[in-house]
């Protein structure tokens, strides 16, 4: 007896068809799930480290004892420090007692657009540091407000508004020299860091306005 060839019609075909897509999309989303299974603890982990890189960026690890990552408030839209959107404010203490506010604040009057900033001020109300996390600002010439970019790296632009407090500093002062206050700039970017001085100096007089509700909120006491 001779066999006959099977032939498929179309629509048998399409159902084939339509079946071997299912599988291989079926094993292909196993194993992207499988591999992000795998990996998300490493990237948990790398992105957890980077955001803490940049908190003692601003704010030297040894000057707290606290979990800094956990001690947290979730801030509204703050236009006192440029913020239209939510925001986190991290909390360092040491022993028990408030250490430094940390939180973000943005430039809106920057040459090239908003310039994000990472601000820490400690519980005496001096900054202990500033530094800047995202900007459009023109290469070469505004973006020295970098300490990476910077070719002063011992003593970055940036670092010249660590130590300064409302107490130390008068209001004329928290301006560019130009202005009349004291801080340095380059020549021929002006825009850059009369921005970013303006939006420490808010980010100042913000914290110093609230700084025992702040450490108090959420807290029970």
């Amino acid at each position: 007896m001779t066999s006959t060839p099977r032939e498929f019609t179309a629509s048998g075909m399409a159902v084939r068809t339509a079946a071997i897509l299912f599988v291989f999309v079926i094993a292909f989303t196993g194993l992207l799930s499988a591999a992000y299974l795998w990996t998300r603890p490493a990237i948990e982990a790398s992105a957890l480290a980077e955001k803490m890189k940049l908190l003692n960026d601003v704010l030297p690890a040894a000057d707290y004892d606290n979990r800094l990552l956990e001690d947290t408030l979730q801030l509204p839209p703050t236009p006192e420090l440029g913020l239209k959107e939510a925001s986190t404010l991290y909390r360092a203490r040491q022993g028990g007692r408030p250490a430094a506010l940390v939180f973000e604040a943005v430039a809106t009057d920057g040459y090239a657009g908003n310039i994000r900033l990472l601000v820490a001020i400690r519980a005496d109300g001096t900054v202990a540091g500033v530094r800047v996390t995202q900007h459009k600002e023109t290469p070469g010439l505004g973006d020295y407000i970098e300490p990476k970019k910077d070719k002063n790296k011992t003593q970055p632009w940036i670092g010249q508004f660590v130590g300064r407090s409302l107490a130390n500093t008068a209001e004329k002062a928290w301006r560019v020299r130009k202005d009349g206050g004291e801080i340095e700039y380059r020549a021929g970017a002006t825009v850059t860091p009369r921005a970013v001085t303006k939006a420490v100096h808010n980010a100042v007089r913000w914290a110093d306005s609230r700084r025992d509700q702040l450490f108090a909120e959420g807290t029970g006491q």
